[in-house]
């Protein structure tokens, strides 16, 4: 059992360096996705039950097994969010969206599902995710995927495959269905009782199911393909042509199907071997979905990716952490008259260097117990001063790699530094 100063099972503290690298997924996200057209958008972290439920379907395994759902003091069901999309319609759909309209944003935050925790998947976990709602075409689904994939590029995650299917429309989904009825009724006793339960309560859901025994007789079923309308299987074709055309690499999975009911026609999984054998990367694909309340379907196209997921790729192919942030500059001041001038010029090379981290020690310790923090810190350049400096308006500036150091007027400090740093 943790102690009572320990994070839940499933949830982590997150310190520097670590948090260097979230940074670094971040801000590489605003920047690349920004490029195609995405704006930032921030939802709440919990929402009405009715908002996953009606998004996703209440027979997903989110919404049967790993929903954090509770009672608010007016009696509401709510739900920490245990996925993006559906929040981002309801936002949407509440702004409004004209005809014809597309709306392109992202986000990143939080998600929570009551999983058994285990390496890259926690209870609390964290998403980066685009949405392209209004978009009705096969380009928008081709170009989500290429920008994933300029994405994969700009954080240095090589090696990573692209696996794209189809769900066809509403239209095509009863015959689909038929066809894995009649062959998953004659091998059920041989798979696991999930999928004996989705033959009649979701059948789709029997192609996405993780036991390897069921995943053998899965292997050996219709493809969705050959069962799908020819429009259908046009719009198909439309996005794999797109893809080559720009030269994105993909492979075609006939069983991938996601798990969320949402989805229609395009569906795609970008995988990486340093993941182990949940080497899910990130997901996605084209969806519609009618908003909690709302008459009109809002159909877009998107993925999202799991940043703890994103780490352990870029971990198996040897990107450290980042460096600690510690200081750039460490102002030590000796006896307590230099404290309070130690802290107006550590304010003054703020604002004259926004890159730059300054720190200060105002304990009025000894030399010596000053320039140990300066170390522990991997400070660049320490400036140092007591009574004397004070007395002339000087200050000691110390390169802390090559140990010369120098005294100087304090004017000339911003000078000193913009030639030292």
């Amino acid at each position: 059992m943790p102690t009572a100063t320990e994070p839940l099972p499933g949830t982590s503290d997150l310190w520097e360096p670590e948090v260097c690298d979230w940074v670094m997924l971040e801000n590489t996200a605003r920047d690349i996705f920004g490029r195609y057209g995405f704006s930032e958008l921030r939802v709440p972290v919990f929402e009405r039950t009715d908002v996953f439920v009606k998004s996703m379907g209440d027979e997903t395994d989110v919404v049967q097994k790993e929903m954090y759902t509770f009672e608010d003091r007016g009696g509401r069901s709510l739900t920490l969010r245990p996925e993006g999309t559906a929040g981002v319609i309801r936002a949407i759909a509440n702004r409004g969206l004209s005809q014809g309209e597309e709306q392109r944003v992202f986000y990143m935050g939080p998600m929570f599902r009551g999983e058994r925790p285990a390496a890259g998947r926690k209870r609390q976990f964290h998403q980066i995710g685009v949405e392209a709602v209004g978009s009705l075409d096969p380009v928008t689904d081709a170009e989500c995927i290429a920008m994933f994939v300029h994405y994969l590029d700009a954080i240095g995650i090589e090696g990573s495959r692209v696996q794209i299917n189809t769900r066809g429309v509403a239209e095509d989904r009863k015959e689909v269905a038929d066809a894995l009825c009649n062959y998953f009724r004659p091998v059920l006793d041989a798979m696991c009782e999930d999928c004996q339960r989705r033959l009649d309560t979701n059948i789709w859901r029997i192609l996405d199911c993780k036991n390897e025994a069921c995943q053998e007789k899965v292997a050996g079923a219709p493809r969705i393909t050959d069962l799908i309308s020819a429009e259908s299987r046009a719009y198909f074709d439309a996005v794999c042509s797109c893809l080559d055309q720009i030269g994105v690499d993909y492979e075609v999975a006939p069983t991938l199907v996601r798990g969320l009911d949402y989805y229609v026609h395009t569906v795609f999984e970008v995988k990486h071997s340093g993941l182990g054998a949940q080497d899910a990367l990130a997901g996605g694909g084209r969806y519609r979905i009618v908003p909690p309340g709302g008459k009109k379907v809002l159909e877009g196209v998107g993925f999202a990716t799991g940043m703890e997921r994103l780490l352990m790729a870029r971990e198996s192919l040897g990107h450290k952490a980042g460096e600690p942030a510690g200081a750039d500059v460490f102002l030590v001041s000796l006896g307590q008259d230099a404290v309070i001038p130690g802290l107006a010029l550590a304010q003054s090379i703020r604002r004259a260097f926004e890159q730059l981290r300054v720190r200060a020690d105002f304990t009025a310790r000894s030399m010596k117990a000053q320039m140990r923090t300066a170390n522990k810190l991997n400070a660049r350049v320490t400036i140092i001063r007591g009574g004397d400096e004070l007395a002339k308006g000087t200050i000691v500036c110390k390169n802390m790699a090559t140990s010369e150091q120098m005294e100087i007027p304090e004017s000339d400090v911003n000078a000193w530094l913009r030639a030292n740093l």
